[in-house]
This record gives structure tokens, C-alpha cells and sequence, in this order.
């Protein structure tokens, strides 16, 4: 009996470590299965993610925007007109492309800004009044930026109100306007005014980074501005540069500065910015605020401008 009993105990005992082998087996079993499926689900997250970059990646990506509020936008460059993208945000309207009306020899009505370039009211007056008018009504004008600064009689100084940087900017400006049309030509025209607009604009608006290089050459590439053109005439220490007194040679950007200041100070306009209209003040912009605006203060809606411009543009023709 003691026999059977010990036989029974260790067929008993063998079958224990059977069942516990048989379940350790599965449970390794079930475990390689969680891997298994673990890592067919990762593969398959993985795959799906390659897969969705490379069709993804088809598609243009956007390059983040120059702005100049909004200026820098990476813009199509145009070659007859206005930036084609937006430029700011708010009231102003983007610049856009301008078809002519008017004939060149058509006579045309007098407009004038004078600003500072690195003033809050300039960039407000640019962006609020002076480009939507632009954009309505450049055919019919003979458009001009003249600048607001003190001229010494005895030195060659000029001084500007928000320090150097601001005449560096004000130069930049006269030299954009003033640059030879095309760049490298032996042509007397200058910069289109719808070019020269566009790229005082672009630098008025964020006039908190002039003079820095990177965004002067990012304003002069998206409005057609020779770069190499324009940091000559504005750098040159020589006042009046090859100038024989005939318009073929440019002049220094510190002669056109100090020309331009001269004729503000002739005309008693000290404030910027002052839009003045066939030889007369229309509007001011100042502290934030219009003033003395024509048309009982209508003045500084751009339709009443551009209602004028023509106005006057159709007595003239």
C-alpha cells in the first residue's frame, strides 16, 4: 500500500510540474502574442505616419511672411504694379496691381507726403490714406516723398528726429526713388513710383528694424529695388557724387537728403506726416489723429482724396 501510495504521490507530482510547465508555456505564450500585436500596431502607426508626410509633403509649405506689419509678406513681385500680397492689417489695403488710365502726356495733378521714416504717423498716413489712393489713382498724379529734417546753413549736417538711423532710412527712401530705371540701364527714367511707394512703404511699417540690412534688402527684393544700387547711393560719404547738374547722374543719398529737408523747411512743413495736394496742405496726421484736413475733415477718407485727384485731373485735361 505504502508503494502504490508513493507512486500515486509522484505521478501526482509529475503531473503538477506538467500543468505548471503546460501554463508557464502559455503564459509566455500570450505574452510573445501582446508583443507580437504590440509591434504590428506600432509598424503600422509608423508606416501611416510616413505615409502621410509623403503625401503631405507634396503640397507647398508656406514660408513665414516678411511683414512690415504684414509687408513682408513673401510677395510675388510684379513688374508693372503694387505687391500682390497683403501688407498690413487693420484699414490699410493691401497694394495691388494698378491698370493706367491716363496718358504719360497727360497733365498730372501734384501730391505730396512729408514724413519721417521712422515716425508712427508716417506709417499710419503711408498705409491709411496715401497707398489706397495710390492704388486708385497713380496714373493721374505726380507723386513725391519728401522728407522732414534740420539742415545746417554752416556744415553740411543734417539732423534727423529719431537719430541717425531715421536719416539713413530717409535716404534709403530718396535713393529708391532716385535709382536708375532698369537697374544697370543707361536710361534717364527713375524708379517707378509705384515700385519706389511700395518699398518706402515696406520700410515704414516696420521702421523699428531700420536700418537693419536683412530687412532693407528683403523690401528692396519684393518691389524691384537693386540692392547693390541703392546701399551705394545711400552709403557714398562723398556729398554729390559725379553730379555735373543734369539728371542723368543720381545724387548721394545725403544730397537728396538734405535737398528734400530744405524743401519741407521752404514750404513751413515741420509735421509728419503732411499730405499736401496741388500745392496744398489736405491732411495731417498727428499724434494718432487727423487734423486740419480738407473738406471740413472729410479729407482723410481715401475716397474724398481720389474724388478730388480726379477732380482736379479732368480741369487739367
Amino acid at each position: 500500500m505504502e508503494k502504490i501510495q508513493l507512486q500515486n504521490e509522484e505521478e501526482g507530482l509529475h503531473d503538477l510540474h506538467a500543468l505548471e510547465s503546460a501554463e508557464a508555456g502559455s503564459s509566455r505564450s500570450r505574452c510573445d502574442g501582446r508583443a507580437s500585436r504590440l509591434l504590428r500596431r506600432t509598424l503600422m502607426v509608423i508606416s501611416l505616419g510616413f505615409v502621410l508626410y509623403s503625401v503631405l509633403s507634396w503640397f507647398p509649405t508656406p514660408i513665414s511672411k516678411f511683414f512690415l506689419h504684414s509687408c513682408h509678406p513673401s510677395s510675388e513681385r510684379l513688374d508693372d504694379g503694387f505687391s500682390a500680397s497683403p501688407f498690413t492689417t487693420g484699414d490699410a489695403a493691401p497694394l495691388m496691381d494698378h491698370k493706367p488710365e491716363a496718358s504719360a502726356v497727360d497733365n498730372k495733378v501734384p501730391l505730396e507726403a512729408h514724413i519721417m521714416s521712422k515716425c508712427p504717423d508716417a506709417r499710419d498716413c503711408l498705409q491709411k490714406l496715401v497707398v489706397p489712393a495710390m492704388e486708385q489713382i497713380s496714373d493721374k498724379v505726380d507723386f513725391e516723398l519728401s522728407f522732414i529734417a534740420s539742415v545746417s546753413n554752416k556744415s553740411t549736417d543734417v539732423v534727423c528726429k529719431h537719430g541717425p538711423a531715421e536719416c539713413i532710412g530717409d535716404m534709403l527712401i530718396l535713393c529708391a526713388a532716385n535709382l536708375p530705371f532698369p537697374p544697370k540701364g543707361q536710361s534717364m527714367n527713375r524708379t517707378p513710383t509705384i515700385r519706389s511707394l511700395g518699398f518706402a512703404n515696406c520700410l515704414i511699417s516696420s521702421y523699428e528694424k531700420i536700418p537693419e540690412r536683412s530687412f532693407v534688402e528683403q523690401c528692396a527684393l519684393e518691389h524691384g529695388i537693386d540692392f547693390d544700387a541703392l546701399n551705394e547711393c545711400a552709403s557714398q560719404q562723398d556729398d554729390d557724387p559725379g553730379h555735373d547738374g543734369g539728371d542723368k547722374d543720381p545724387l548721394s543719398g545725403i544730397a537728396l537728403l538734405r535737398k528734400s529737408a530744405q524743401h519741407s523747411e521752404a514750404l513751413g512743413v515741420t509735421t509728419s506726416c503732411t499730405v499736401r495736394l496741388d500745392e496744398h496742405v489736405w491732411c495731417v496726421r498727428d499724434d494718432g489723429v487727423w487734423k486740419d484736413c480738407a473738406q471740413g475733415g472729410r479729407g482723410s477718407q481715401v475716397s474724398v482724396l481720389v474724388e478730388e485727384i480726379d477732380k482736379i485731373w479732368k480741369g487739367l485735361n
